[in-house]
């Protein structure tokens, strides 16, 4: 009697199934099948094109589902064939695996594991396997470039990952397909995260294991020009997710939340510390004083991710910039630099005195250098004057019966 793959009815219980892109593997890939096949048999392989032995290895596992690419359109397409056919076959999630040998069929019982744990008003899940990518034996450039993804994702999402990369995830079907997805290769993996954390799906690491083996692995990612599209397409995301996602999601949490409890779950924010709040503002007010005048919402923002601090109070605050007070911060950061070039201020300022090329040079060096001292000197004022407001503020939370 045959027996029942380990994790079947788990499989069975959650609607999901296991989706294999493969593109030129067939040195790993019979045996991963066959490794795979021991824990369930709801298995989908895309045959992204390949020009090896894949297709004839694919017919000695005939019991799984097979789609086939007549020719390689790189791996985002073929995991669009894949979430397309599971939902057509009635799966509500898909657990994603890379053919190349790297991962362990095993390392399903953790996603399996997780998605058992949610109750039914639990937002759309999306794990990402998190390979621990700053461990020995992780290839410098591979890590490197898991740094840079997560810092972008972590920027236009708020969500932090440790791993944005990993080919190793489970999906709900359903809202991959709902979404409209515009790249074809690698970095759709990418654009997916992004945009169901738009979705506002919960999208999170769950540990995993890898296998790296110098000269066994075949990678099809190409350095360059693969490289090339994730920094474009992460360019386009930060400008829609500053000047539409951004400020779209936090006009609904008002609208939902009214004045009051907005003001106290997302301005104040009283689980966060006196300083990291002040610190918010402290950045608010020195992008916004600062002489990076049409990229003040791009500074902030990332800024405020770097440092993680409170996005909405440190945005709030870099609008001091605003049209009407524009002539009195450039007036001011003109004295002050008047004052640090050893000039004294010029309270009598007039246009006429700009004469010459040479004159608007160093009057706009001028301006540039009290730009930056003033947005100092303000941001370490108003950093001491809300560090001990918002410390009054807590204290008189923590003594309230």
């Amino acid at each position: 009697m045959k027996k029942e793959p380990v994790f079947q009815r788990r499989f069975e219980d959650l609607n999901c199934c296991v989706i294999v892109p493969t593109y030129n593997n067939a040195h790993s890939l019979d045996q991963f099948l066959a490794d795979l096949k021991l824990y369930t048999n709801r298995i989908i392989v895309i045959n992204d094109g390949s020009t090896d032995g894949t297709a004839s290895i694919l017919q000695k596992h005939a019991e799984f589902h097979h789609k086939e690419h007549p020719e390689n359109k790189g791996k985002g397409m073929a995991l669009k064939t894949g979430f397309n056919f599971a939902e057509k076959l009635g799966y509500d999630y898909a657990i994603t695996i890379d053919s190349d040998g790297q991962h362990y069929p095993d390392d399903l019982d953790v996603f399996l594991t997780e998605l058992e744990s949610r109750s039914a008003s639990d937002p759309e899940l999306l794990l990402v396997g998190d390979r621990n990518m700053g461990r020995d034996g992780i290839p410098g450039k591979s890590s490197k470039g898991n740094r840079f993804s997560n810092f972008w994702f972590l920027v236009v999402t708020g969500i932090e990952l440790h791993d944005t990369q990993s080919g190793y995830r489970l999906y709900p079907v359903k809202l991959i397909n709902s979404l409209k997805l515009i790249t074809w290769k690698f970095e759709l993996e990418i654009e997916v995260l992004v945009k169901a954390a738009w979705k506002k799906a919960e999208v999170k690491n769950i540990p995993i294991k890898v296998l790296y083996q110098e000269g066994e692995r075949v990678t099809h990612f190409r350095p360059f020009w693969d490289i090339v599209r994730i920094v474009l397409l992460y360019m386009w995301f930060v400008l829609v997710s500053f000047f539409y996602i951004h400020p779209r999601n936090k006009y609904q949490d008002f609208k939902n939340k009214g004045f009051k409890r907005f003001w106290k779950e997302d301005i104040i924010k009283s689980q966060e510390p006196p300083h990291k709040k002040a610190a918010a503002i402290a950045l608010g007010i020195f992008v916004g004083i600062s002489p990076f005048w049409g990229i003040h919402t791009l500074l902030v923002f990332t800024l405020a991710a770097v440092f993680k601090l409170n996005k909405v109070i440190a945005f709030l605050f870099s609008n001091i910039s605003i049209p009407p007070l524009i002539p009195f911060i450039v007036y001011a950061s003109y004295q002050a630099g008047s004052f640090i070039t050893g000039n004294g201020f010029d309270w009598d300022l007039k246009l006429h005195k700009f004469d010459t090329g040479t004159d608007v040079f160093m009057g706009l060096w001028q301006y540039i250098m009290g730009s930056f001292a003033l947005a100092i000197v303000m941001a370490i004022s108003l950093w001491i004057v809300f560090y001990f407001l918002f410390s009054v503020f807590n204290q008189k939370q923590v003594v309230k019966p």
